[in-house]
């Protein structure tokens, strides 16, 4: 390939790595709400917070792209440009699987924590802080980690929309020099690339996360027991 088309292929490397951070921001904040929201004491936060999740679970990636760029714009009257078009609609969706997991950890941390929480008189949020969250969070990093990966590879379908990323600039390759081949080889070693740096991070994470919970006592240092020598309480004899 030329210099230019390398050029092409970078920008949309660029583009395809802001979309992942973006949305990764925007679906993991929604996980954190939404999966608390899943535990809350009142039945309609519960109720609202699976509404949205079994809804924005339960519908395409690709649709809800489609949705917020193309069904939005005459419904409300307003224009999102791609990358925001593409960084809600992905995060919206992969927040979704991210409460589930969320939830389940909050729910996985053994009953007598929560319990204890009670007993010294902490809030709900005081729990949840200081108790639930420092304990369940690590936990959570390895489901996170596959669902980073499968954001990125969820990115290419912001494609559709005209979107200069990875998958779009490759596919104009393909069109400039009539070589499939070649061009998507190069792409999906990108992408292998893009989502093993990913995978080494998460899990230098997790054990940075890991390393202050369930940590094993110091051992004191042994002391060595004299025996007491014997006194001639008489004196010399």
């Amino acid at each position: 390939m030329t210099s230019g088309l390398w050029e092409l292929v970078l920008q949309g490397v660029w583009v395809t790595v802001q979309l992942l951070f973006f949305s990764a921001l925007l679906a993991a904040g929604v996980s954190f709400v939404v999966g608390i929201a899943r535990s809350h004491r009142l039945w309609i936060v519960r109720f609202l917070a699976g509404v949205y999740t079994e809804v924005f679970r339960g519908t395409s990636a690709l649709v809800m792209i489609f949705w917020v760029f193309f069904v939005l714009p005459p419904a409300f009257g307003w224009q999102l440009v791609p990358m925001w078009a593409g960084t809600l609609a992905l995060g919206l969706t992969y927040g979704a699987y991210g409460s589930e997991i969320v939830r389940g950890a909050l729910g996985a941390v053994d009953p007598a924590q929560k319990e204890g929480g009670i007993a010294l008189s902490f809030t709900p949020w005081q729990r949840m802080r200081l108790i639930l969250l420092p304990q369940a969070v690590p936990e959570m990093i390895p489901p996170f980690s596959n669902l980073l990966i499968e954001l990125l590879k969820g990115t290419a379908l912001v494609s559709i929309m005209g979107m200069g990323d990875l998958a779009f600039s490759g596919n104009l390759v393909r069109l400039a020099l009539q070589e499939s081949a070649e061009i998507y080889t190069y792409i999906l070693l990108i992408y292998f690339v893009i989502a093993f740096l990913l995978t080494r991070v998460m899990r230098g994470l997790e054990k940075k996360l890991k390393a202050g919970v369930g940590k094993a006592p110091t051992p004191k240092p042994e002391v060595e027991l004299k025996r007491p020598e014997a006194t001639n309480v008489g004196g010399a004899v």
